[in-house]
């Protein structure tokens, strides 16, 4: 991925944050010669010695499990609050004309070999563990354990897990740090008058910039 400078955000804190607000990934790995493509769900955990992973699954049906390249590095693309910027928002625009369109977007990238995983016990607790995350905001949460156990049963022998251990993250914020502090006020504006949560995320983003940039998104 392309980051000019001013657009990279290293710190694993804010790189962590933006995963758990967006956990469904887009997967690409090497399959046989070609690059594949899956949208899984990840849970991302960090272990005693700090070590993340991600962990999710996909169905026995699908051939992945069985084709994905686990000696080469794939990757997981997460993707945050996104914006489509109008020049006719910047003061530029009024003094001198001399801008364009752009977008505004903040995406973390996790590079890792999968590995797959058949043990029932493992997926158990891992099925139990994404729905205890996902449940979470809900006013009556749902547990695994709330639906008959051999339903349960036979949906896990329908899956297998998927751990990517991360080798490293790669993250982006690029929220107009590129464009003079007489424009921002005019990003702002815009996006809020938009309404719609993607585009508030990323005015705050902008009326924010360097607390956000720095450590402090608003998802």
């Amino acid at each position: 991925m392309y980051i000019p400078k001013h657009f990279e955000e290293a710190d694993p804190a804010v790189l962590h944050a933006l995963i758990r607000a967006h956990p469904l990934g887009t997967w690409a790995c090497l399959a046989r010669e070609e690059i594949v493509v899956n949208h899984i769900p990840f849970l991302l955990e960090v272990g005693e010695a700090g070590a993340p992973r991600l962990v999710g699954h996909v169905a026995r049906a699908n051939p992945i499990w069985q084709t994905c390249a686990t000696d080469r590095l794939a990757v997981v693309v997460f993707q945050g609050p996104e914006a489509y910027i109008t020049p006719s928002w910047y003061a530029a625009k009024r003094e001198h004309g001399k801008v364009v369109p752009t977008w505004n977007y903040a995406v973390v990238h996790a590079h890792g070999r999968p590995r797959f995983i058949q043990d029932r016990e493992w997926l158990r607790a891992l099925v139990s563990r994404l729905s205890a995350e996902h449940e979470a905001r809900e006013a009556r949460p749902w547990s695994v354990t709330d639906a008959p156990p051999d339903y349960i049963e036979g949906l896990l022998a329908g899956v297998v897990g998927v751990e990517i251990p991360i080798d490293r993250l790669v993250g982006k914020w690029k929220m107009s740090q590129n464009r003079p502090p007489s424009d921002h006020p005019g990003i702002v504006d815009g996006l809020r008058a938009r309404d719609d949560d993607p585009a508030r995320a990323v005015a705050d983003c902008v009326a924010e910039l360097m607390t956000c940039v720095l450590g402090y998104p608003r998802f």
